[in-house]
């Protein structure tokens, strides 16, 4: 699988794991099955990818909108949020994206430090790490919008 599939499937992996399995297996009409192939990173099913449809009706459930924030990132692209979601983020300001930031940061570093144990970090473990990253990740992204806000 190449890297930006398998990147893809990451996120689209975080996306239903963010709405949750059965929420998104009713938003989209899709299996649990179906819905676990689109973001297995097993030979069968490598170029097995969401519908940009189901990833619409997911997005819009989400918390943040992981699949296209990882096709525009692989573009070179930001996002910026807009509308009704503006709304919501608007609640949160720069002292919670701090406090939330170092919760962030200490979760990796805690899993970080259980991986590397037994001096060496398995693809499980590995999993665990990229997915923390991203929710770092996430953190870091919010936290640059309420940045932008306050300068402007």
């Amino acid at each position: 699988m190449t890297t930006m599939g398998s990147y893809l499937k990451k996120h689209t992996e975080a996306l239903v794991k963010d709405v949750g399995i059965e929420t998104a297996c009713k938003l989209t009409g899709k299996s649990k099955a179906t819905l676990g192939r689109y973001y297995s990173d097993h030979d069968e099913h490598a170029d097995r990818f969401m519908p940009v449809d189901a990833v619409a009706a997911l997005e819009e459930a989400a918390s943040y909108p992981h699949v296209t924030g990882a096709l525009a990132e692989l573009r070179g692209i930001g996002l910026s949020l807009n509308g009704s979601k503006r709304k919501e983020f608007e609640r949160a300001n720069v002292n919670s994206d701090v406090i939330a930031l170092s919760q962030r940061f200490a979760m990796l570093m805690a899993e970080y430090q259980q991986s590397i144990e037994d001096g060496r970090i398995t693809v499980n473990e590995a999993k665990r790490l990229l997915r923390e990253t991203t929710q770092l990740q996430q953190v870091l992204i919010e936290m640059k919008l309420h940045l932008e806000d306050e300068t402007s």
